[in-house]
């Protein structure tokens, strides 16, 4: 025969008040989305019929323009061109910018040395060194992931680095009183404590790759959303500009939600919150 006690029967309506409670707060958030989304195309509509078509292109002839781009290719072209662009400077920058923060906020000289450098380049736009990249590198794909390269790392460097130093003294010598050595309490203390700065600096850098990619592409591209923005500005077709500009911002919403739910799914125990 089962027992069923007074506690278990209690908690069987306390969750399901809490799934409901949860349902309701999910529905509310995509409720307020839409509005949002929707006051937000009323707006443009408004500014579209208040300054003319050769201002502000309307949410209908955006669309428009959007299928006619599409429909011959050019459009995809251009996001798949972009995004390979993007996610191998970035990768890059993660895979580079991670070990060197570690690094510089672990050992003191290492610090020391490679401070003046960051500090410095760190405040130069990558803009400022596009047309070095082209006369350097050529306008290839090399250019444009080069200074994507440039603009993550030292993001991410930094962020992991300010994760180190903020990991907190008395873990680090706990664990060297329990006789852990250097790299267990790196692998086992630092990095685990880090691992939120390092999301930040890597969301971070992706959002400054979009800015990159623009002014890379407009100067040394012949396919990319960049290159789209600029050659649609050249033929007057400012509806174009607008499908580049929100493909842009559609593109970019998409890799920082991808990255936020692979963050918090693989990643929660140790603390990441996006």
């Amino acid at each position: 025969m089962t027992v069923v006690t007074a506690e278990e029967v209690a908690t069987g309506p306390r969750a399901g008040r809490r799934a409901l409670r949860n349902a309701a707060r999910g529905l509310r958030s995509v409720v307020l989305s839409v509005v949002s989304v929707l006051v937000g195309v009323g707006i443009w509509q408004f500014l579209a019929m208040k300054y003319g078509a050769s201002l502000v292109a309307s949410p209908s002839a955006t669309f428009d323009a959007a299928r006619e781009l599409a429909s011959d290719g050019t459009l995809t072209n251009s996001i798949i061109a972009s995004s390979r662009r993007i996610l191998i400077g970035w990768g890059l920058g993660l895979l580079v910018g991670v070990p060197l923060g570690l690094l510089i906020g672990q050992i003191p000289i290492v610090r020391q040395l490679l401070d003046p450098y960051t500090e410095f380049f760190r405040f130069i736009p990558p803009i400022a060194f596009v047309t070095l990249a082209v006369v350097w590198l050529g306008i290839g794909e090399s250019s444009k992931v080069v200074l994507i390269f440039y603009t993550a790392v030292f993001i991410v460097t930094l962020n992991t680095s300010a994760g180190v130093m903020a990991v907190s003294e008395s873990k680090v010598r706990a664990a060297a009183g329990l006789g852990a050595n250097r790299r267990q309490i790196l692998r086992g203390v630092v990095l685990p404590s880090t691992v939120p700065h390092i999301i930040t600096g890597a969301r971070l850098a992706m959002g400054n790759s979009f800015l990159t990619i623009v002014s890379a592409e407009i100067v040394a591209a012949q396919v990319g959303l960049g290159s789209l923005i600029w050659t649609s500005r050249n033929y007057g077709r400012i509806d174009w500009v607008f499908v580049g500009i929100i493909t842009l911002g559609i593109l970019g919403f998409v890799f920082d939600r991808v990255l936020r739910i692979v963050a918090s799914r693989g990643l929660s125990r140790y603390g990441v919150k996006v």
